[in-house]
């Protein structure tokens, strides 16, 4: 490491140090040991070893549990407008590589550490990107990370009109930083509704008022998945949110589609999407809690659907709720399994880090036990590649998503 670097030094325990070597971009509180140098909240420092060797270099968060985000371990590394213009036009470049065009036109553009911008979300809706900003380096350092997503998108002939900054996540209290949304900068529509297309399924996004940035990608080709089984199928899809299971059962020709969430405002706007790509005719749409409408059609008797969809919410936030989630898990995929016939179909998901994949398959594996079903596997999905999993990250690696058959 050269002796002259300017950055202040974060000297991380040989406890730290082994977790940062194996690939981790985070430095916990509990792993500084000593400060050699002013830093300022959201500046920029070396992380070293109690040896003086250098482990990267990364933003500091005085208010978090993670003291430090690296975002290099280059020694030499410069972070200047060109350091940051490289970073995002990898992510860009990343992006046109894994999807196809015509997913470009909606795609998360930056997932955090994946793309080595820790805490900053990016989501393209047509041609509005909407920003979600966690960490207060990135904070701080925003107002010249957003004309440089500007430039290289429009330099790659990708419309852009504005800029939109869902900043209201409580999360960002544990970086000490306000909660707030509105536009960034002086640039952008008068409208905060747009539209996408999805699977060649239209979409009315509200980037303003929509859960997390306004709509959720990371399904985009589970959802095709589903498309291709539901040809002739009875569908009921559950937590439908904004109907994008239902719609894409529909399009792909399912008999009926049931779409169900405990929102009217989310059944509201699944209807309207419904209508806009013309496929209301085969569905509708009901505003019920699915722990209380599962039990009751099973009391009803009958086999009425014969492909079920679970995609519900993140049961779990953090490690302390895990059991109670998995039992959320089991009983809904319980009664799912008992209300299909045998040789129907079940997609179920699970959308939460702390849900591992391997207590996920254990739930499911007691519910099919206990429901007296086979489940044959046909397919297990994560999420699409504009959320890339870095393995050394975990945290990264958050989505669950399954097809079976019911035997």
């Amino acid at each position: 490491m050269k002796a002259d670097r300017a950055f202040p030094r974060f000297v991380v325990s040989a406890k730290g140090t082994r977790w940062v070597e194996s690939g981790h971009p985070w430095v916990y509180a509990e792993e500084i040991v000593g400060e050699e140098g002013a830093c300022e909240n959201g500046a920029l420092a070396d992380a070293v070893s109690e040896k003086g060797k250098y482990l990267g270099t990364g933003f500091v968060s005085r208010e978090s549990k993670i003291r430090l985000r690296l975002v290099s371990r280059n020694a030499n590394g410069r972070f200047d407008e060109a350091f940051w213009r490289r970073r995002v036009r990898y992510a860009w470049d990343y992006r046109k590589t894994v999807l196809g065009a015509e997913d470009l036109g909606c795609c998360r553009v930056i997932f955090g550490e994946a793309d080595g911008f820790p805490g900053l979300t990016v989501d393209r809706f047509s041609d509005i990107l909407v920003t979600q900003t966690l960490s207060v380096g990135i904070e701080r350092i925003k107002d010249r990370l957003f004309p440089l997503l500007l430039e290289v998108l429009r330099a790659d002939g990708q419309t852009v009109s504005g800029v939109y900054e869902r900043n209201d996540a409580a999360i960002r209290a544990l970086e000490g930083m306000e909660q707030y949304k509105g536009w960034w900068g002086e640039e952008h529509p008068e409208s905060p509704v747009t539209e996408i297309c999805e699977n060649g399924i239209y979409y009315a996004v509200d980037v303003e008022n929509g859960q997390k940035t306004g709509f959720f990608l990371d399904q985009k080709f589970n959802r095709r998945a589903v498309a291709r089984l539901a040809e002739g199928k009875r569908v009921l899809d559950c937590f439908t949110h904004t109907g994008s299971f239902a719609l894409n059962a529909a399009k792909g020709g399912a008999e009926s589609v049931t779409a169900v969430d405990v929102s009217e405002a989310a059944v509201e706007m699944a209807r309207r999407n419904a209508a806009r790509n013309g496929l209301d005719a085969r569905m509708d749409f009901l505003c019920a809690d699915v722990f209380d409408l599962l039990p009751a059609l099973e009391a009803q008797g009958g086999k009425p659907f014969d492909f079920i969809i679970l995609d519900p919410p993140a049961f779990t936030k953090s490690r302390k709720t895990v059991k109670g989630a998995e039992r959320g898990y089991k009983e809904i995929n319980l009664r799912a399994m008992k209300l299909l016939p045998r040789g129907g179909y079940l997609a179920t998901a699970s959308c939460s880090h702390f849900m591992p994949a391997a207590l996920f398959e254990k739930m499911l594996r007691e519910a099919a036990r206990d429901a007296g079903v086979e489940l044959r596997q046909i397919e297990m999905r994560q999420q699409a590649p504009d959320h890339p999993i870095l393995w050394n990250v975990p945290e990264t690696d958050y989505l669950k998503f399954y097809l079976f058959q019911v035997v």
